[in-house]
């Protein structure tokens, strides 16, 4: 589908809209004096207004999503999503659907982790483990107003999914062994495969309004059980994903709640302790996505919810995740504000992996579009 092109004139507006997006993530995030400008040259600036130099596709119609890909060892994308068309407010479970052709087409997979009557199954992490297994860490919650709600706690506990096969079938367990003081938490992101066998999982504790924390979980089974919990940030982050760069460093990307914007966190001992790198986005610019590139960079996306500017940008770190570029767009909508309500328009939470060839796949979750009145997951296929 086309995309919404920028004038070649452009007004003051979106100059500035534009120059935003220059710096968002300058901050504490290391970005130099010169990039403070707003952009960095004549390229990035045609880049902008050029934003049909990639492919779009309208992938999973009728669905919220919120995906989390995996790039499978055939060469095939699993993406797996929330497979109802509301906002969390309604029954569904987590789904599996699958790509054999680079991200354009997809088909229908499995239900790695199915809901109960009166619930939901929405809020998930996803990956592949050392031997290759596919684990899906997934929670839910208790749906508003459902008659089975009566006299529940709100949230359902998360249960472990693993698969053999590809993704084709699911064995289920509860077995995350929670912190101390937590009852349940909120799986996001990528599992992270550390030396030694051990895998590592993001999520988060709290109440959404008053506070959050971000945990790393581990796993010593291949995925089949986690535990050992360590804090990566308190009171303040939740949705948090993480990146193994090799020999026991790891980068988290985590949003926060008051602020709402993606802050960077690092370790150095595989995970047991974190030190905070500052804000690699504005306000707005959440939730976030962390990938290693076949060239050593790493990509980050993340949402964008600016008034006149929603959407999803990329940018990329060459001093592993010290300091990021510039922003690039990969979807825009028109929308004034965001507004996850019936007939609002929302959209964001995107998952990249690139391919063989060194294409992209980022897949992202969208309320509606001017051309297409649904909630869907929208892909768009692009190069560095």
């Amino acid at each position: 589908m086309k995309p919404y092109l920028m004038p070649e004139k452009l007004s003051r507006r979106r100059l500035v809209t534009s120059a935003i997006m220059g710096v968002t993530g300058m901050g504490l995030s290391g970005i130099s004096a010169a990039q403070s400008a707003g952009l960095d040259s004549a390229e990035d600036l045609e880049r902008l207004r050029n934003m049909d130099e990639v492919d779009r596709y309208i992938a999973v119609d009728n669905k919220c999503a919120w995906p989390n890909l995996t790039l499978m060892p055939d060469g095939s994308i699993v993406a797996t999503i929330f497979g109802s068309p509301c906002h969390g407010f309604c029954e569904g479970a987590a789904e599996c659907w699958i790509s054999r052709d680079g991200g354009r087409t997809w088909t229908f997979l499995s239900v790695p982790a199915p809901n109960e009557p009166g619930t939901n199954r929405k809020d998930l992490a996803a990956g592949l483990t050392s031997s290759g297994a596919l684990v899906v860490l997934c929670s839910g919650e208790y749906v508003p107003n459902s008659p089975s709600q009566e006299g529940r706690r709100c949230c359902q506990q998360p249960v472990v999914c693993r698969s053999t096969d590809g993704g084709k079938t699911w064995t289920r367990r509860e077995s995350i062994t929670m912190p101390p003081g937590v009852d349940n938490v909120f799986g996001y992101g990528n599992i992270a495969v550390l030396p030694g066998g051990r895998h590592a999982v993001a999520a988060f504790s709290g109440d959404h309004i008053n506070h959050n924390t971000a945990w790393v979980f581990f796993s010593d089974d291949d995925g089949r059980s986690w535990g050992g919990a360590r804090p990566i940030g308190e009171r303040n982050y939740n949705e948090t994903t993480l990146l193994a760069l090799g020999e026991g460093h790891l980068l988290a990307a985590s949003r926060t709640l008051k602020e709402n914007h993606t802050e960077i966190f690092a370790s150095d001992d595989a995970g047991f302790t974190w030190k905070g790198r500052g804000p690699a986005t504005l306000p707005g610019g959440v939730p976030a996505d962390l990938r290693r590139l076949q060239d050593g960079s790493i990509l980050l996306t993340h949402g964008v919810r600016l008034r006149g500017m929603l959407g999803v940008l990329a940018r990329i770190s060459r001093d592993e995740g010290k300091t990021w570029g510039s922003a690039r767009v990969l979807f825009r909508t028109t929308a004034r504000r965001a507004n996850t309500r019936p007939g609002g328009v929302d959209g964001g939470y995107p998952s990249s992996v690139q391919l063989e060839n060194g294409t992209i796949v980022t897949a992202y979750y969208c309320q509606r579009i001017p051309m297409h009145q649904r909630y869907h997951m929208g892909v768009v296929r692009w190069r560095i």
